[in-house]
Order: structure tokens, then sequence, then C-alpha cells
């Protein structure tokens, strides 16, 4: 299996440190789907601990001062002070990836003072990585709106924005896959109420931003990290363009 040697070095920078422990992960998981050793829930939860071991590692080594949170880790309060913090999903779309689809991802994002200043999110079933460094350009804006949604439990604030708009409906697993699939130009609006955590967002947030993309909670506020809660359940990623458009329709939806 991959080994985490090659990421140890102090001249990385943060973001190249992110897109780094992100591929890495991202190969130890195609790895480990190609082994045919698990299939299905259990090849997920294989998958899930250890890229989580993997990316642990490796951060601890590069940025032993720095604070974690991982979907995978038990939660310490002693982030809470922290400037500095990581925030990981070692497998987004667990249930996408033990069924090998491609619409899963790795996440690893810097929050620092809680925002989200950098990250990197891995597609290794795609293989794409995009990091905050180097963001895909803008794209033209098509004839019919493209909203992602997900596969097996789109919210109804979402279908409702999407009806009112006329967009076209794009199911889709992990939330990495979807704020990268507007950010890549294939979709054009990633709106979400259903519930996530920081470490589904973090990451995505980063890059979407550096992308010149509107980022917000679906009231507007900007998505905040290193919370005592780590809940963070809603969020809408799409052009600065369309945004008003659809936070209006989004607080009309909430009324209704």
């Amino acid at each position: 299996m991959t080994k985490t040697g090659s990421i140890r070095s102090d001249a990385l920078a943060d973001v190249e440190l992110a897109r780094a422990v992100a591929e890495l992960a991202g190969r130890l998981l195609v790895e480990l789907q190609g082994s045919g050793l698990y299939e299905g829930a259990a090849l997920g939860q294989v998958g899930d601990r250890a890229a989580n071991a993997v990316i642990m590692e490796a951060l601890r080594a590069n940025r032993p001062e720095d604070a974690i949170l991982s979907e995978e880790e038990k939660d310490s309060p002693s982030r809470l002070s922290a400037r500095r913090v990581w925030v990981v999903d070692p497998l987004d779309g667990t249930r996408e990836y033990g069924e090998r689809r491609a619409d899963w991802a790795v996440h690893v994002a810097l929050a620092i003072d809680g925002e989200p200043a950098l990250g990197a999110v891995a597609l290794p079933g795609v293989p794409l990585t995009l990091c905050s460094a180097t963001p895909p350009a803008a794209s033209e804006p098509p004839k019919r709106l493209r909203m992602v949604v997900s596969r097996t439990r789109p919210a109804a604030e979402a279908l409702s924005v999407a009806k009112a708009l006329d967009a076209e409906l794009l199911p889709m697993g992990s939330a990495g896959a979807k704020a990268m699939a507007v950010v890549r130009g294939e979709a054009d609006i990633y709106l979400h109420t259903g519930g996530q955590y920081e470490w589904d967002n973090c990451a995505p947030a980063a890059v979407a931003l550096a992308a010149g993309l509107h980022v917000s909670r679906v009231d507007g506020s900007p998505l905040r990290y290193n919370n005592r809660d780590p809940y963070l359940p809603d969020l809408l990623i799409c052009p600065k363009r369309l945004a008003e458009r659809v936070l209006g329709l989004v607080a009309a939806a909430e009324k209704a």
C-alpha cells in the first residue's frame, strides 16, 4: 500500500501539502478498491479508516503544531483555541466509493481563524485533484441552468429552487464531487440544506472561493469553521451572478 514517507518536508507550502496529502489518500483508496479484498459497505468502512490513518500521519509529520478536525478522529476541545485547524474528510461519499462509482472525494483543508483559507479536493475516481492554488477558469454560462443534488435524498428546498429556475437536475454522490462539478463548469448551482458537517464542505468551499464563486450559508452568511459543534447544515455554491436570485428563492421556499 501507499506510504507517507514522500510527504515529509518543511519546505512544502500549506496548499501544496493539502494537495499532496489528498492525492496520497486518493491513491491508497484506489489501490484498496483494486485489491478485491472488500466490497460494498465493508470497502467503504475500511477505506475510511485507511485514508484517515494516512492523512493524520502526514499532517502530524508536516504540521505538528496545528490542530486537526477529522470525521474519522475523536474530536478534541483543544482545537477550539487553535488559529490553524486542518479540516479533513478522508472519504467523502463512502457509499459511492463502495459502489465503485466516480463521485467520491478526499477533502483536506486548512481553516485559519475560522475561515476556509485553502484546500484540496481529490476526485480519484475521475482522476482529478482541484486545489485553491490553481482553480480552473470560469466557463461560459449555459442556456439552461444545471443544479447538482443528492442522488439518494435531494432536499425539498433544492428541488423547489430548481423548479423555479427551470434548472436541470444532476444527481450526484459526495458533497465534494457536487461542489467540484460547479467549480469545473459541469454544473451551475450546488444548494444543500439536508445537513452536513465542517469536514463535508471546508475543502470544497476553499476551492470554490479561490475559483471566484459565491460560497455561503443559505441565509447568505459566510461559512465559518472550527466551531465547538462542527455541524454545518447548509451551503450554496454558485456563480456570483446567480447568488442573489438563488438566495431569494431559498428564503421563499423555506417560508412556503
